[in-house]
């Protein structure tokens, strides 16, 4: 049987990216430091390093650490209502499709 496949958090992804954009590191090292496929880090480091030029384009100067971990955090957030979400529009179908019986309280 295959391998399950192993899901990684944004966080992880940034911080990984992180490892080898700022220390300059290689690809090769870093994902043999974390377990990860070196393509799979190469692509993380390539998204981020976009995403570092888009922002840099947008303003002087780059997200500070506390403004880094701030985006993180609210990115955690975000994911974790839009699981709410997803679950209470699956409760809100599942009751409206199997609605409360009604009882006699004579």
């Amino acid at each position: 049987m295959g391998a399950t496949r192993r899901k990684f958090t944004l966080e992880f992804k940034t911080e990984a990216a992180h490892r080898v954009i700022d220390t300059g590191r290689t690809v090769a090292e870093v994902a043999a430091e974390l377990s990860v496929v070196d393509s799979v880090l190469a692509r993380w480091v390539r998204d981020e390093r976009r995403r570092l030029d888009a922002v840099a384009g947008s303003s002087d100067e780059p997200l500070t650490p506390a403004e880094r971990t701030e985006l993180l955090r609210l990115r955690r957030q975000v994911a974790e209502q839009d699981k709410d979400l997803a679950f209470l529009g699956k409760a809100a179908a599942y009751f409206a499709s199997n609605p409360p019986k009604q009882r006699d309280l004579r």
